[in-house]
């Protein structure tokens, strides 16, 4: 008996070298160059679904000859592959540039380089996911992919449908190969190979005393499946930036919280199928704040829990509040829409009288983080201040909030946790330009048309530190601030991506996909059984898509499991026998880098891996 396993040159047996080998490797592999009229026939043909070119040995290409070609090449493998790659260059200047989503980031990049923000308006860097080009590439894709996916499945649905085709007339040219002489009937042998065959659960197409077996359609249902899931991530990825919008709102423990109209939002991005007419009626207040960090060793300061406890309600009238949390990576699903954490800081709460003694203002004023120790700025305007006279004198203060301060190191915070606020302000009054129709950021203070009060003259210091229940009195009996205490204050994102289950489970099928298409090896085995001079002359064949030598493996241990009812006849005075053109002599096994002795176990190593 004898294993032949050839090896592999690239070349299926009774190939050249001429202008046909340049053909398509798959196709080489299966045996299909030549028109397929090569030794294999149709045992070698569409052992995948990959589209053959017809087009390489035709006439001078007309009008439409140019278009299929065109066709061909857009739905090609190697273009599919280089139209991904494109498309991940082109993403990278979105995340690199400011996009429109966020203006007040473009606007200032914009201030920023005013020389090269004209070139980048022009070639829509502000907005590349909108952008022609990157549309361009996005459809081309797109299309590529459905022109590949179409075909490949109707193709494999025929493959499904057909039976395995019948074997090649010289099973010795096949990559695996084996013959034995045995006294068991063609019949017999016929039967135990089926048994097998199946038992391995290969699909069986018998005439006769010949046994034809396929096995492996899993390899080409996982290509066409990620070929198919890929598709869907990019539908996943293009309705997520269609139909998708976020905004963001600062909301101050205690206060009046947030409900979900425009009004209500500090900024807001809505996208192409979604903006603020489509807005879910939900709403939700900070309760409080759960901040934790460590206080010693080399992480003090580092930050071990964030958590914004709130209650929240879906619909307009507010009722049925339930209890929930948002941290650090964990949103909370509300109405449909993800609310997540996204900064916290402090809102040091204030009451500013006036000239008048009228209280002008009193609340809480969120401050901004400027370095990890929550070393905070802000700005407190009172427009409705009023002057000793009776006058209208608008009172501005600008400063710092130090959760754990230092009277003796300035505007300085040693310690993000709240141990020893100070602030730290300085007091304007005059016009704060309210009523100019120019929009102001609520923190920061335009004192063109402001005076400074002059604090503290004999030390130089034009500013007041305040502990909390301390007073600031303005000089000339302008008024007055008191700091009352700290309450904290959380930012949240509020966001709409309805196409993210779509990527995610296209992501998923996509990863399995490539499984099987990777793992799994498409191939035949044919079994014929004749009889001869010298008993029954059994040869067994084995192809698979992918050159490897794992056919080989699985061709031994079939072999090995048809011995107990077709065993190797072991007559004395048998002759030598030749098997077809093989040259190889009965009890030898052939592999690629090794020979054997007549009853030498074999031995077989992969030539190469399997392929998808």
């Amino acid at each position: 008996m004898s294993i032949t396993h050839k090896p592999s040159d690239g070349r299926v047996p009774g190939q050249g070298s001429g202008p046909d080998a340049g053909q398509d490797p798959e196709s080489k592999a299966n045996g299909t160059e030549n028109g397929g009229e090569d030794d294999l026939g149709a045992a070698g043909a569409q052992l995948s679904t990959q589209p053959v070119d017809t087009l390489a040995s035709g006439p001078a290409l007309g009008l439409v000859g140019w278009l299929r070609w065109m066709w061909r090449q857009l739905t090609s493998m190697r273009i599919a592959l280089i139209l991904l790659f494109l498309l991940s260059l082109a993403a990278i200047p979105g995340s690199l540039i400011p996009q429109h989503s966020d203006q007040l980031k473009v606007d200032a990049f914009k201030k920023a380089h005013p020389d090269i923000s004209p070139l980048y308006s022009r070639l829509d860097l502000f907005h590349v996911y909108g952008s022609p080009w990157f549309s361009a590439i996005y459809i081309l894709l797109f299309v590529s992919l459905a022109g590949c996916i179409v075909p490949r499945t109707w193709q494999f649905v025929g493959q499904l449908r057909a039976r395995p085709p019948a074997a090649p007339r010289h099973l010795t040219r096949l990559p695996a190969y084996s013959t034995w002489h045995t006294d068991a009937s063609p019949e017999q042998v016929a039967q135990a190979a089926q048994k097998a065959l199946r038992g391995r659960r290969f699909r069986i197409n018998a005439s006769g005393t010949s046994v034809a077996a396929e096995k492996g359609y899993l390899r080409e249902a996982g290509n066409l499946l990620f070929h198919v899931a890929l598709f869907g991530l990019l539908i996943g990825f293009a309705w997520t930036s269609l139909n998708a919008a976020s905004g963001g709102k600062l909301v101050v423990e205690g206060d009046d919280g947030f409900v979900n109209n425009l009004t209500q939002y500090d900024d807001f991005s809505g996208g192409t199928l979604y903006n603020a007419d489509d807005l879910k009626p939900f709403g939700f207040t900070l309760d409080s704040f759960d901040d934790k960090y460590a206080t010693s060793g080399p992480e003090r300061g580092t930050a071990l829990k964030f958590q914004a406890n709130i209650h929240y309600w879906s619909g307009t009238s507010g009722k049925d509040a339930k209890k929930g949390a948002i941290s650090t990576n964990h949103p909370l699903s509300i109405g449909g829409e993800k609310v997540y954490l996204i900064s916290h800081g402090y809102a040091p709460v204030v009451t500013v009288r006036d000239g008048q003694g009228n209280v002008a203002y009193q609340g809480p004023v969120p401050f901004l983080p400027q370095d990890t120790n929550l070393t905070s700025t802000g700005v407190i305007k009172v427009p409705d201040a009023l002057g000793k006279n009776g006058a209208s004198d608008q009172l501005a203060f600008k400063g710092y909030f130090t959760p754990t301060g230092d009277l003796t190191r300035g505007p300085m915070s040693l310690f993000p946790g709240e141990v020893a606020p100070i602030l730290w302000l300085n007091a304007y009054h005059g016009d704060l330009g309210l009523d100019s129709g120019i929009a102001q950021n609520v923190y920061q203070l335009d004192a063109t048309h402001m005076k400074q009060f002059q604090l503290n003259t004999k030390t130089g210091v034009n500013g007041v530190a305040l502990s909390p229940g301390d007073v600031m009195q303005l000089p000339g009996g302008a008024g007055s601030l008191t700091f009352n205490g700290v309450k904290t204050w959380a930012s949240f994102s509020i966001s709409h991506q309805s196409g993210n289950k779509l990527a995610l489970v296209s992501g998923v099928i996509a990863i399995l996909g490539l499984m099987g298409s990777l793992f799994i090896q498409r191939r035949r085995i044919w079994v014929r059984a004749l009889p001869s001079e010298h008993g029954t002359l059994v040869e067994m064949g084995g192809l698979g898509r992918s050159e490897s030598a794992r056919i080989a493996d699985e061709l031994g241990d079939l072999i090995a499991q048809l011995q107990p009812d077709a065993p190797v006849r072991t007559t004395p005075d048998e002759p030598a026998d030749t098997a077809d053109e093989g040259g190889d002599e009965p009890g030898t096994a052939r592999v690629p880098g090794a020979s054997h002795a007549p009853d030498e176990p074999t031995t077989r190593t992969d030539d190469e891996g399997a392929r998808p």
